[in-house]
């Protein structure tokens, strides 16, 4: 979630990284390979007829991923269905599985915002390489989620991390087809993993993005199957998503409960706790429920200003904490971020391919969708489309973080509606524990499972690698977290 008063940080880029063993055999003979330089860079290009999109990236760069053998690419994609009038081009960086990357699963993986580049997911989080000590330079990390898949960053929408153009994306469900048309590139150009479990992962402003997309793309493989759509099936089987905005209502009112009452940190006296809980009522909730009933932009707008200034920002102004985590002071960011001075250097992006500076939360992208009060509006609804769906679906929290804190996490996962709601309900916490030791509780019924991590910010992979490894592994083999 991107907040007016803080840098976000949870954000999405374009550079992905996945993995390919080789470069994949021509598809249709409408398709064009060719290469070309440009500002000194040599890019492998493909242009896919069916999406218009065009694909140009360089092999292995030696940036992040140094494991022997294991592949990489990184460029821009531009895709648009007018490449005249409208397009968008996104950095990408593909990293290959360290193990069995020919029959390796590929997961794409998206931080929020919105409008927060991917590349923190990549540098802090769960990529190849992290910035440990203090380092100026990259070291392997031995928990990257690499380690079993294929892993995709991407950032979108334009604009955020070093993709650049016409950004013309201004909620969750108009990203979603630009999503899918990139994919659809990449498939065609990797036509290896095509037809291998596909895996959404996510944090923050994923709570929308994570269903939407999901979503998004089981519409559109229903649409092929009956040939209404042109496209390669997706073959998606899991969601997971830790510390989502996934609906205002539930969520603002969390924001009171867990400064009231989290372990870490009491926030509000008894006092002020009463004092919010009355604000809330009489004029956060309502504003909401009006956009929910409405659902325009205006009245959705209006109720993100409403609770924002009266809630998020009055609550936030009141202590010296950090929404992300709140046992570190507010102007001390962490995890720390020396990946930006790495990406800044010219020489690193000569590498990569990149053709435009870094921007980690870049404003004009969050402003797009404030205006359509994309924030407000609740993906409850679709999360449990997902869930009714039948692929494994995951909502993790991290205990620390307030800006999308455990409490209102646990309470849209309550909320989901399946044929296992009641159960799910009814279930008691259980410990989560990877090799004997409990690093957080959990409940799972049928292919739905809420997680709360131990001594965990808003990056949840940053401080428990090896939990949110074990995590993603078993989620990503389609079946219910279980404790080691």
């Amino acid at each position: 979630m991107h907040i007016s008063t803080a840098s976000m940080v949870a954000g999405l880029s374009v550079i992905l990284a996945t993995l390919a063993a080789a470069l994949p055999s021509s598809t249709s003979h409408l398709d064009k390979r060719y290469t070309e330089k440009r500002n000194g860079i040599n890019y492998n290009v493909f242009e896919h007829a069916d999406t218009g999109s065009k694909l140009s990236f360089v092999n292995n760069s030696g940036i992040c991923e140094t494991t022997s053998g294991v592949n990489q690419y990184s460029g821009y994609i531009s895709v648009g269905t007018d490449m005249n009038m409208f397009f968008w081009q996104a950095t990408l960086s593909f990293f290959e599985a360290r193990d069995s990357p020919t029959t390796a699963p590929l997961a794409t993986w998206f931080n929020g915002g919105p409008g927060c580049s991917s590349m923190i997911g990549l540098f802090e989080e769960n990529g190849p390489c992290q910035f440990y000590n203090g380092s100026s330079t990259p070291s392997l990390n031995p928990y990257s989620f690499n380690n079993f898949a294929n892993m995709l960053y991407i950032d979108q929408p334009i604009g955020v991390g070093f993709s650049y153009g016409n950004d013309t994306v201004d909620s969750t469900v108009s990203a979603a087809p630009q999503v899918w048309a990139l994919l659809q590139s990449f498939y065609a150009q990797f036509p290896q993993y095509e037809s291998r479990d596909f895996g959404i992962f996510t944090e923050s402003y994923g709570g929308h993005y994570g269903p939407e997309f999901a979503k998004y793309i089981q519409q559109q493989n229903a649409g092929i199957s009956t040939g209404d759509v042109t496209g390669e099936p997706i073959n998606l089987v899991a969601v997971g998503i830790n510390n989502g905005w996934f609906d205002s209502k539930m969520q603002y009112r969390a924001y009171i409960d867990y400064s009231a009452n989290n372990s870490y940190n009491q926030i509000l006296s008894p006092e002020e706790y009463s004092t919010y809980m009355n604000t809330y009522d009489s004029d956060c909730a309502p504003a909401v429920n009006d956009c929910y009933s409405s659902k325009s932009d205006d009245s959705c707008s209006d109720a993100q200003d409403t609770c924002s200034q009266n809630i998020e920002n009055a609550i936030l102004g009141e202590a010296d904490f950090d929404p992300y985590d709140v046992r570190q002071p507010l102007n001390d960011p962490y995890p720390p971020a020396q990946y930006q001075d790495y990406l800044a250097k010219q020489s690193v992006q000569d590498a990569i391919g990149a053709q435009s500076s870094y921007q980690e939360c870049p404003d004009d992208p969050y402003q797009r969708f404030s205006t359509t009060g994309d924030n407000t509006r609740s993906f409850l609804d679709t999360l449990s489309d997902v869930v009714q769906s039948g692929i494994t679906v995951l909502v993790w929290a991290g205990d620390a973080d307030w800006i999308c804190n455990y409490m209102g996490v646990l309470a849209v996962a309550n909320a989901v509606q399946f044929d296992g709601t009641e159960e799910f309900n009814e279930k008691i916490l259980q410990p989560y524990t990877v090799n004997g030791k409990e690093t957080g509780k959990y409940k799972t019924v049928k292919n739905f499972t809420y997680l709360q991590v131990y001594a965990a910010g808003h990056e949840v992979p940053y401080y428990q690698p090896e939990t949110a490894l074990q995590v993603f592994m078993q989620t990503m083999q389609k079946k219910s977290i279980s404790s080691t």
